[in-house]
C-alpha cells in the first residue's frame, strides 16, 4: 500500500502540475478533477496503510515536487501532449493496480476493495484524456515513463 500512496501522491502533484499550465478550459478543468479524485485515493491509501500498520514513504515530499515539475513541464507541451501525459500515466497506473490485485490474498477484502476502486478511477482518467483529445506518445517516451515508474515503485517500497 506505500507504494500506492506514493502513486497518489505523484498523481496528484502530476495532475495539479499539468492543469497550472493547460491552456484549454476543458482540458484544466479535466486534470483538476482528476487530481481531486487522487485526494480520495490518497486518503483510502492513508488510511489502509494505518489499518495495515504501516507508514508512509518517507520521500513524499521529494515525489510529490518532481511530480509538480513533470506535470507543468508537460502541460508546457501544449493541450494534446498534456493529455497525452494524463492517459499513458493512467493506463500504466491501471496495468500496476490490475498486478496489485492480483497479488493481493482473496481474504483481503478491504485492501482488495480500495484498489479496485483506485483502478476504476483511474480508467475513467484514462478516458476522460482520450475524449479530449490526448495525442499518442510516442514509444520512447512511454518507456521513459515506465522506467521512472519502476524506480518510484522500487524506493518507495523501501524507504
Amino acid at each position: 500500500m506505500r507504494v500506492n500512496h506514493v502513486g497518489e501522491v505523484c498523481a496528484q502533484a502530476l495532475y495539479q502540475g499539468q492543469a497550472l499550465t493547460a491552456r484549454n478550459a476543458q482540458a484544466q478543468a479535466a486534470l483538476e478533477r482528476a487530481a481531486l479524485e487522487e485526494q480520495d485515493h490518497l486518503a483510502w491509501s492513508a488510511e489502509r496503510i494505518r489499518e495495515l500498520g504501516g507508514r508512509p514513504s518517507l520521500l513524499n515530499p521529494l515525489w510529490y515536487a518532481g511530480a509538480l515539475a513533470m506535470g507543468a513541464a508537460a502541460g508546457a507541451l501544449g493541450d494534446r501532449w498534456n493529455l497525452a501525459f494524463l492517459a499513458e500515466t493512467e493506463r500504466q497506473v491501471e496495468e500496476h493496480l490490475t498486478g496489485h490485485l492480483g497479488m493481493l490474498p482473496a481474504a483481503d477484502r478491504r485492501t482488495r476493495a480500495v484498489v479496485a476502486a483506485m483502478r476504476a478511477d483511474e480508467a475513467r482518467h484514462r478516458q476522460s484524456a482520450l475524449e479530449l483529445g490526448a495525442a499518442e506518445l510516442p514509444a520512447p517516451a512511454r518507456l521513459a515513463m515506465r522506467l521512472a515508474s519502476k524506480v518510484m515503485t522500487t524506493v518507495a517500497y523501501r524507504v
